[in-house]
């Protein structure tokens, strides 16, 4: 009997943690607040920025929706979003190295329906992070979230047909040169190797040279930049501000006029109720980033201002050449006939930045090694080529 009772209670027990485990396990796979990525195109289209390219191109659309914990849109919500670049790689580095690790956007805005959406091009191949911070306009609303999401964005397949044909022509050109070396060649009285030999290396050598020159000298020309003087004239610049007033609003542009590949450059927009002397908040605005010498648009933002009537955002210019951030408002309180849209512009001077020597060495002694693969390759031809002859 006693033997019976302790079977019982050992069942019992069993099925009390059984039941515990699944209640546990229930609890841990409840639906949670989440930050869902969207974008266009899809992520498996996306490509990175190609310079000088033959058809002009559009920044990606990314779109950021906060969920609760039932699928539906989180309303009522302050969304900080900072996209962070892929990670350095200098043995196989992109064609923006400085861009490499660095950030590329930080904004911070209202969204009322929990969404937030950006346009940027994205310049380098790789994994970006999206560092997302989602928190209540009204404290205590609902429990922040904070997020990283991962945006994978492949090279672009023309960059590796270039690659394959630039490496098939520096294969052919060590091919010919082991194949002449490893002739039979005369050596005349006085001379160390054949004619042939001599003048194939001089002109090697020629070109290494030319090509270190080169090298050395584009990195000595970025580094001596006058970069102090230019942070004093930036601490100037900033003190002007692109201003236009019309139909009662004041809007004020001020930020940064000088920019330098690979840091995020500051921007803040104003807005004043000239008849109130007070903000103008929830005044509709698009911003817009472009590129000036072959017009693409580099940032793109559609938005409203805070109850200060302030926007602010960080973007990084990748391109060094100068770009101009134009920024359009319009008032959603007045009709079309009290209210015209106001646009304020302003000239963004980019100072780009020569890739680490490091990087370029690197790449040089990739092509050398190249040459000399095809170099030995030819020896090694010709070499069984006048065994079968003889």
């Amino acid at each position: 009997m006693t033997t019976n009772k302790n079977i019982l209670i050992a069942a019992l027990a069993l099925i009390a943690l059984a039941c515990l485990r699944l209640s546990g396990a229930g609890v841990a796979q409840s639906p949670q607040p989440t930050v869902k990525l969207t974008t266009e195109p899809s992520v498996g289209q996306l490509l990175p920025f190609e310079a000088e390219a033959a058809t002009p191109q559009l920044p990606a659309r990314l779109t950021l929706q906060a969920l609760n914990a039932a699928g539906k849109p989180l309303k009522g919500a302050k969304i900080h979003l900072t996209i962070l670049t892929p990670p350095k790689n200098p043995w196989f580095s992109t064609d923006f190295p400085i861009v490499e690790g660095t950030k590329l956007l930080d904004i911070e805005t209202i969204a009322p329906s929990g969404k937030l959406q950006v346009e940027q091009i994205l310049p380098i191949r790789g994994k970006y992070e999206l560092l997302v911070k989602v928190t209540p306009v009204v404290a205590n609303q609902f429990k922040p979230i904070q997020q990283t999401l991962t945006l994978l964005v492949p090279e672009n397949a023309v960059k590796w047909r270039n690659f394959g044909i630039l490496v098939t022509i520096l294969l052919l050109v060590g091919l010919g040169g082991g194949w002449i070396i490893g002739g039979k060649q005369k050596i005349q009285p006085g001379e160390i190797a054949p004619e042939r030999v001599r003048l194939l290396l001089s002109g090697t050598t020629v070109i290494a040279i030319a090509t270190l020159l080169f090298v050395n000298i584009s990195a000595e020309l970025a580094e001596s930049q006058p970069h102090e003087h230019q942070s004093h004239e930036d601490s100037r610049q900033r003190e002007n501000a692109a201003i236009t007033t019309s139909s009662g609003i004041k809007l004020e542009l001020t930020g940064d006029n000088n920019a330098t590949v690979g840091q995020l450059a500051k921007f803040k927009i104003q807005a004043i109720d000239t008849k109130t002397n007070k903000p103008a908040s929830n005044l509709a605005l698009k911003i817009k980033t472009i590129q000036l010498e072959d017009n693409w648009v580099a940032f793109a933002y559609t938005g409203t201002t805070d109850a200060k009537g302030e926007f602010e955002w960080r973007h990084q210019f990748f391109d060094g050449a100068p770009h101009q951030v134009e920024v359009e408002f319009a008032n959603k309180n007045r009709t079309a006939t009290e209210f015209l849209p106001l646009q304020v512009n302003r000239a963004i001077a980019v100072q780009g930045i020569a890739p680490p020597l490091s990087v370029r060495l690197i790449a040089l002694a990739y092509f050398t090694g190249i040459i000399g693969i095809g170099l030995l390759l030819g020896l090694r031809l010709r070499q069984r080529t006048a065994e079968r002859f003889q």
